[in-house]
């Protein structure tokens, strides 16, 4: 690195933010990080037809893992580390131009550390590219960018998003177990996330959620199926190791090896688990500002919409539904308070009672290993589920650098030994 590239830092000690500018947005590549591959896949389409170029990664090799040590801090929990390392090996590797490229990570505004890697990111950034931009992809106006700004229309398309993701998300996983002809299920996932994307750059059309639904629900049921029936596993947890393929070593294609049928909860509970939590605190602090009347309409028409989409899925009869969100948070009420929130809070409490209450007794809670308020909602709460659902077969397992694939497979091999018993 030349003298004039070393990073610059502020009297704070930090490092200078690098600025996205408009004129980035016609030559420059944002690449965000592998956690939801359906849902952010669609998140790529919108942004497209807003002018901006994004690319998701998918590299998956050890040196991910190695970059991201190198990078971070190793007290930082394991999905820091991740996103960190996977940012580092694409701007290492050769395969883009570092004076073409931001990087964008998402922010929940939360007390994890989640809310934190963007500092993270550019400390390890600036150290040998301090020219790439590092954006916040969030709602609570954090890190405010001007040539990056969540305006209306592209804060509904990404809602939109996260509901399409969502029902490809439960449609695949309770098709994909059971195909006869290999690839039908990838193959049409791919042609409804094309068709999604399509759907974004229309004003109107996206928002026409149930003719899309039914016509997800035709396309899937059209797949030809087998009519055994397999050990059906719940996958809950940490937001990123419970989705990301590169964290929890591809833990959903693992499960269909092993003649299971996955049940991943959908990223809807997530944003209205993080909107229960703004409208919480004025209901128990006071902490009311300006935009808790909005989070309360935002949540109002957000819970209609998974409503409606459960309404849908129930009536085409073939297929299992989505947890109704304030089913969970009943549920939640009966193990904690609604005011349990670092981390997943209450709802990986909520999802694996609502999963074993369900049918869904095989329970797999996915964690990093050291992110003490996930243990405590996770496997901290699983004597007292397991006493009310004395069927319910859980297991953590932890994620981090130094455990083996191998090693958490066995674990899992054994749950389902005895799920299958």
């Amino acid at each position: 690195m030349s003298k004039d590239q070393k990073p610059r830092k502020l009297a704070s000690g930090r490092v200078k933010r690098a600025v996205f500018t408009e004129s980035m947005k016609k030559d420059h590549t944002i690449l965000i990080p592998d956690m939801l591959p359906v849902h952010f896949g669609i998140f790529v389409k919108v942004y497209e037809h807003f002018g901006y170029k994004m690319e998701l990664l998918t590299n998956r090799s050890r040196t991910v893992i190695d970059e991201g040590l190198k990078n971070t801090n190793n007290d930082a929990c394991y999905p820091a580390l991740l996103v960190i390392g996977q940012f580092m090996e694409a701007l290492k590797s050769g395969r883009y131009d570092p004076n073409k490229v931001a990087l964008l990570i998402s922010q929940t505004g939360g007390g994890c550390r989640a809310s934190n890697y963007i500092y993270l990111i550019r400390k390890a950034v600036a150290a040998e590219f301090p020219q790439v931009p590092v954006l916040s992809l969030n709602f609570s106006g954090l890190e405010p960018n001007p040539a990056f700004p969540m305006s209306i229309p592209i804060a509904l398309r990404l809602v939109y998003g996260v509901l399409y993701g969502d029902m490809l998300m439960l449609l695949y996983n309770q098709c994909r177990p059971y195909e006869v002809n290999g690839g039908d299920c990838d193959r049409l996932l791919e042609r409804w996330q094309k068709r999604i994307g399509k759907l974004m750059g229309d004003d109107r059309k996206f928002m026409h959620t149930k003719p899309i639904y039914r016509a997800m629900l035709k396309d899937f049921s059209a797949i030809e199926r087998t009519g055994e029936k397999k050990t059906r596993v719940g996958i809950v947890g940490e937001i990123y190791v419970k989705y990301s393929p590169l964290a929890n070593n591809d833990l959903n294609e693992f499960l269909i090896s092993e003649g299971c049928e996955p049940n991943v909860p959908g990223l809807l509970d997530f944003v209205l688990y993080c909107a229960a939590a703004i409208i919480n605190d004025a209901r128990m602090y006071g902490k009311r500002s300006k935009l808790t009347a909005g989070y309360r309409i935002g949540y109002s028409l957000l819970y209609k919409l998974q409503r409606e989409q459960i309404d849908v899925i129930n009536a085409h009869g073939e297929f299992f539904p989505p947890h109704d969100f304030e089913h969970l948070r009943a549920i939640a009420d009966k193990y904690m308070d609604q005011g349990v929130k670092m981390g997943e809070g209450w709802l990986i409490t909520a999802e694996m009672a609502a999963l074993a209450e369900s049918g869904t007794e095989n329970i797999i809670c996915a964690q990093p290993f050291g992110c003490l308020p996930n243990h405590i909602v996770a496997k901290g709460m699983s004597r007292v589920i397991k006493q009310a659902y004395p069927n319910a077969n859980i297991v953590a397992i932890d994620y981090d650098p130094g455990a083996t694939k191998v090693n958490q497979e066995n674990r899992i091999k054994l749950m389902l030994a005895n799920a299958r018993k």
